[in-house]
């Protein structure tokens, strides 16, 4: 897969970040609010979902993320051939 240069000028830019304080202020800068609070949700329900023992409700509900997005998270942690949610959920259990 070729990775469009914009694309991989602002992985370049993430990588260079050192902190939680430093990604916070990048990311601040960078995304709206309302990208954030997406970004950090998404997450969360990747973490419930691999936590396992809870139904899409109760995880949708404990996140505060729509039911639509548990099954399209859920999804990409099982199917999609990207797998980037299990390499950052398997590297933080490391």
């Amino acid at each position: 897969m070729t990775i469009p240069p914009a694309r991989n000028a602002l992985y370049d830019a993430l990588l260079t970040l050192k902190s939680r304080d430093e990604v916070d202020a990048f990311l601040a800068d960078l995304c709206t609010p309302a990208e954030l609070r997406a970004f950090a949700e998404r997450w969360e329900v990747a973490r419930l979902l691999d936590a396992g023992g809870k139904s899409y409700r109760e995880i949708a509900a404990e996140a505060q993320a729509s039911p639509t997005t548990v099954v399209r998270v859920a999804r990409f942690l099982k199917e999609m051939p990207h797998q980037g949610y299990r390499l950052v959920l398997d590297r933080l259990k490391a």
